[in-house]
């Protein structure tokens, strides 16, 4: 086991490189979180002997969205470099050659909930754990990075709900809205992305390359404007 960064620490099974953030408190996507991750992404496309990735968080925590105390700083400089960070770990993840596979431990709010967007498979608790877009509630806009993926990857009946009205999910109700695609045992959270990840390791990496820059091109675009 190996660490990329602090907040990350990173982990090989079989084809599958497990990136495990835990920055001891809301695992905040700061720019060395987004930073870390995004090193971890790249050693998964470079490295022949993985075929695909999962980001995971720690127990009942996969990430509580962008820092809100260099939000709440007020340096517009810090404050465009973490959001701009964000967005390209997203992309990165979305427009990524190999499948990334979500092992979503827990809560799930802001940045971390468009974290879940940015991977292929998205593997949460079954509990009452809170997923989902609060920036409206907690009087914050979204950037037209983060919009023009949760219209991608968000079911359309609850669009509305949640983005302009910030309505959180338990577990099940993350996946109506489109924000997980399972459901599980709080406990077998991360073995079932792992599971999953180790699946899709064994597609051909060209081909789906390939395939993800044809099918999401253009939302990476939009993302990218």
């Amino acid at each position: 086991m190996t660490s990329i960064e602090a907040p990350v620490t990173v982990e090989q099974r079989g084809r599958v490189l497990l990136a495990t953030m835990d920055d001891g408190r809301a695992n905040a996507m700061s720019s060395a979180m987004s930073a870390a991750l995004r090193a971890a992404l790249t050693r998964a496309e470079q490295d022949p002997g993985i075929g695909a990735m999962v980001i995971a968080g720690r127990p009942g925590r996969f990430s509580g969205g962008f820092d809100l105390g260099v939000i709440r700083g007020g340096d517009a400089a810090a404050i465009r470099e973490m959001v701009n960070g964000g967005g390209a770990l997203v992309a990165h993840a979305y427009g990524a050659s190999v499948p990334v596979v979500a092992a979503c431990t827990g809560h799930a709010v802001a940045a971390g909930a468009l974290l879940l967007f940015g991977c292929d498979h998205r593997v949460g608790p079954d509990a009452e754990v809170k997923i989902g877009l609060n920036e409206v509630a907690i009087g914050l806009t979204l950037p037209g990075w983060a919009l023009a993926i949760a219209a991608e990857r968000l079911s359309r009946r609850h669009l509305q709900a949640a983005v302009a009205n910030a309505q959180l999910f338990d577990g099940a109700g993350a996946v109506a809205a489109g924000f997980l695609d399972a459901a599980v045992e709080p406990d077998a959270v991360i073995e079932t992305a792992v599971a999953h990840a180790s699946l899709l390791a064994e597609l051909d990496p060209a081909a789906y390359s390939a395939t993800v820059q044809a099918l999401r091109g253009e939302v990476l675009a939009a993302m990218a404007r």
